[in-house]
């Protein structure tokens, strides 16, 4: 009986949000028919290995024309791109914006804002919201708050079982007819076999991907941080790797008869990183991705309790770090993530082991991939802009609905990066409204100069460019 009120009282709470939404959408919402015009940049297009310098003309939401000789358009509003790469809208398809429940943390506005100040024209908002994405109202709620911020586009990756709990499945069908587009339970594991064999089952039904927060709870019980010297010298629990590998291999083995798409979210460890190159190689539909904080940090930046480093899964060694920027570099890692997971002030500054997992990372995340990435000779601009666009879309389902893409025709959706800008995060300056930053003060290469959504643009060389919604 209790818990059929306590869904009720779920799907009661799910329809008001609903009503609210859909009774704030205004005419607000720009108009997309100006025209733009992007001049002398390097346009990359890593989804036809197209590089070269040219100009771009957008007009109505579409990409018009995209020439190396200079376009002239009367009255269009023009973007110096002159040192500049010019690249699909980049997507990150991990981020937490804690809408409903969590707007003391962020919102679905606020996340939205720092994700074009970061150069993303898309994200994809996880369900461990309060309460769950887990109703298809509620993954309307998401989509129509989107709609009325007016900045980056948001997508649903909506809760794979219901109140993530990890037993009875979600209304998966019904949540991807509603517009989810993969379902995960993130911030937990599905540790019942028998449960996670029906997840995949229906997700490959309903043709989206599971993403997999790959962690064997029973390991990590109490745990704060990496296993090792720092958490010894700490007096505190330590999380070994193979709590996400163990996962992760079994996963693999119950999708080999299924062939749902399988995502393994956030990796940590070199182990991992072995299962999906082995899975990859076996033609399994398998990926992973990579945060900016598992490539840069280690368990050393946890010393001295600073509670910034603390993330999940943990930060690790350097060997796991290598391991992963190898992954990323030679294609095993398919997908870079920024699992952006803001926090409070006073939430952060609680002893470490009380004080919550996670660090904010969409305004951070281009100078720090390029100082992880390109800086260290592994790879070059265009693959790294691939990992933030192909590869998101094609996991997202979004490829052939025209995201990750820059061509003549096609959708409006641009990034402009300054590639020659030299950064200092602050995290004080940044249009989110957390600051668990675990990278300020660190330096990389690489600053939006401008993002574009359906043909919208938002300068972000002006000092107020977020008026423009």
């Amino acid at each position: 009986m209790g818990g059929s009120h306590t869904r009720a009282a779920h799907f009661i709470f799910a329809a008001k949000l609903f009503q609210r939404a859909a009774a704030t959408i205004t005419a607000q919402m720009q108009s997309n028919d100006t025209a733009l015009l992007i001049r002398g940049g390097r346009v990359v297009d890593p989804s036809r290995n197209f590089d070269a310098r040219a100009d771009v003309l957008i007009q109505n939401g579409r990409v018009e024309k995209i020439s190396a000789t200079p376009i002239t358009h009367s009255g269009a509003t023009v973007i110096d791109a002159d040192g500049c790469l010019v690249c699909p809208g980049l997507i990150d398809p991990h981020v937490h914006l804690r809408e409903p429940g969590g707007e003391h943390k962020e919102t679905i506005l606020t996340g939205a804002q720092a994700a074009i100040a970061g150069g993303f024209s898309s994200v994809c908002c996880m369900p461990n919201t309060t309460p769950a994405l887990d109703l298809p109202s509620l993954v309307d709620f998401v989509r129509l708050k989107a709609k009325e911020a007016g900045f980056a586009r948001v997508f649903v990756a909506a809760a794979g079982t219901l109140g993530r709990a990890g037993e009875s499945l979600s209304p998966i069908g019904a949540m991807a007819l509603a517009g989810a587009v993969a379902f995960t339970d993130d911030g937990d594991g599905i540790a019942n076999s028998a449960v996670m064999r029906r997840v995949l089952l229906t997700c490959k039904a309903a043709g989206r991907a599971w993403m997999q927060h790959c962690q064997d709870a029973a390991l990590t019980s109490d745990a704060s941080m990496n296993a090792g010297a720092i958490a010894a010298k700490l007096g505190l629990t330590g999380w070994p790797a193979v709590a996400e590998e163990l996962m992760l291999e079994r996963d693999v083995r119950l999708n080999r008869s299924i062939g749902c798409r399988y995502h393994a979210q956030h990796l940590s460890s070199g182990g991992s990183v072995d299962i999906i190159r082995r899975a990859k190689s076996e033609g399994q539909p398998v990926s992973g991705e990579a945060s900016p904080h598992h490539l840069l940090l280690t368990d050393d930046a946890c010393d001295g309790w600073n509670t910034m480093a603390k993330v999940n899964p943990p930060l690790r060694r350097p060997e796991d770090i290598d391991a992963l920027r190898r992954a990323v570099a030679d294609g095993t890692i398919e997908v870079l993530a920024t699992d952006h997971a803001p926090h409070t002030a006073s939430e952060k500054a609680k002893d470490f082991s009380a004080a919550p997992f996670g660090c904010i990372g969409l305004e951070s995340a281009l100078p720090m991939y390029a100082k992880a990435l390109i800086e260290t000779g592994l790879m070059k601009w265009p693959d790294v802009i691939e990992r933030m666009t192909v590869g998101p879309a094609k996991l997202l389902g979004l490829f052939e609905r025209g995201y990750g893409r820059l061509h003549e025709g096609g959708l409006a959706d641009v990034s402009v990066i300054d590639i020659g800008a030299k950064v200092t995060i602050d995290a004080t300056t940044f249009r989110g409204m957390s600051r668990n930053c675990p990278f300020n003060g660190m330096q990389g290469t690489g600053r939006a100069r401008a993002v574009i959504v359906n043909g919208k643009l938002f300068d972000l060389t002006r000092a107020n460019w977020f008026e423009v919604a």
